[in-house]
This record gives C-alpha cells, sequence and structure tokens, in this order.
C-alpha cells in the first residue's frame, strides 16, 4: 500500500497527517484557512486519496507553502521509484460556466504553468487577479503559492488552463483542485503491463 506519514516541523509551521494514495477519498483536513480545507479536500476526494492533515503556524503564507511543500514530499515517498505508474494524467471538470483542466507529468523535473485563452483573457485574469474565495482573504496567489511548493516537492509538471470562468474565483479554484486530484489519480495508477520505470531513461528523478 502507498501509504506515508507527513510530518514538517520548522520555527515556523508544525504539519502532520498521513496520505494514501491507494484510497477512497477520505480527508480529516485542519490547516486553519477554510478555503485551502476546502480545495484539499476536494483534491482528495475527487483524486480518490485518502488524506489526514493538521497544520499551525505563524503567517498564512508560511503554512500555505509548507503544506504544499509536505505534501508534495509525501507523494514523491508513497511513488517510490515510480515502478509501473501511468506517469501522465488529464482532466478537465465544469462547474456552471467554469472549465477548467489539468495536465500532469510525474516525470521528475517540477514546472507550473498556467494558460488562459486569448479570447476570454480579460475576464478570466481579472477574477484571478482582483476576486477573493468568497468573502476571505484567500486569493489565487495564495493558490499558486500552494501549487508551486506542491509540484517542486512532487517532481512533477502541471500545466493548467482556465478555459472559461466569470467573476468566480471560487469556482475556478474549485475546478482547478478537481481537475487535479482527477489528473493525479490518473497519472498515480499502476497500468499492469508496465515493467519497471514509465521512462526510456529507467529512472524519474
Amino acid at each position: 500500500m502507498r501509504q506515508v506519514q507527513i510530518k514538517r516541523k520548522t520555527n515556523e509551521v508544525d504539519i502532520s497527517g498521513q496520505l494514501n494514495i491507494d484510497g477512497q477519498g477520505t480527508t480529516k483536513i485542519s490547516t486553519g484557512f477554510e478555503p485551502l480545507n476546502h480545495l484539499l479536500t476536494l483534491f482528495s476526494f475527487h483524486g480518490l486519496f485518502d488524506l489526514s492533515l493538521d497544520a499551525g503556524g505563524d503567517l498564512q503564507h508560511h503554512i500555505i507553502e509548507d503544506i504544499g511543500i509536505a505534501l508534495g514530499k509525501a507523494f514523491k515517498e508513497a511513488l517510490g521509484d515510480k515502478s509501473g505508474i501511468n506517469r501522465y494524467g488529464d482532466a478537465t471538470i465544469t462547474m456552471d460556466k467554469v472549465a477548467v483542466e489539468a495536465s500532469i507529468d510525474i516525470g521528475g523535473r517540477p514546472s507550473l504553468h498556467r494558460e488562459v485563452p486569448a479570447a476570454n483573457h480579460s475576464t478570466i485574469m481579472d477574477t484571478w487577479q482582483n476576486k477573493t474565495f468568497d468573502d476571505t482573504n484567500f486569493t489565487a496567489k495564495h493558490a499558486e503559492e500552494f501549487l508551486e511548493a506542491f509540484v517542486q516537492h512532487t517532481g512533477l509538471s502541471l500545466v493548467y488552463t482556465i478555459k472559461s470562468g466569470e467573476g468566480d474565483l471560487h469556482h475556478i479554484l474549485e475546478a482547478l483542485f478537481k481537475a487535479m486530484g482527477k489528473a493525479l489519480d490518473q497519472a498515480t495508477q499502476i497500468d499492469p503491463r508496465r515493467k519497471g520505470v514509465p521512462s526510456t531513461k529507467g529512472i524519474i528523478d
């Protein structure tokens, strides 16, 4: 079973929990920030990852970033040498007038990239840059701080495309984290036909 303990303690944060990649989407998440609790719950539920997480610390920025670090390291540890995994995953999630696609490669070359179609660019970017998650102080920048830390420490590439989205950052972020969960579920699943690591190099760092 690909299950690991999550533990990260610094002078700024204290994070603990457990991750099971081959789970049923069961969660118990307490980060101190309800929007992040909600997004990680959606990510885990739709990715079918069992995740428990308890986090505390001094500043919102530190907690959000360090949760990304801790969760990324947990996924990397749980995947081991990555023998047999699909490696790639892709999913599009639609919510009302919002559609977000997430594409993932667990290839050992971490990167995060956002795409917005030219036809919808100004409307979407106004929402992305100027709105908050409902009436909280959680912004798209906070979400990207988590994502950047997560991809760096998992060792994956994440390209996400906000295909449409009007005025509602909550729905954009919900769709993004759901799509990311489903794409990561695909990428981490074992293909019984695959013998060894899914790279012609024979290794994924």
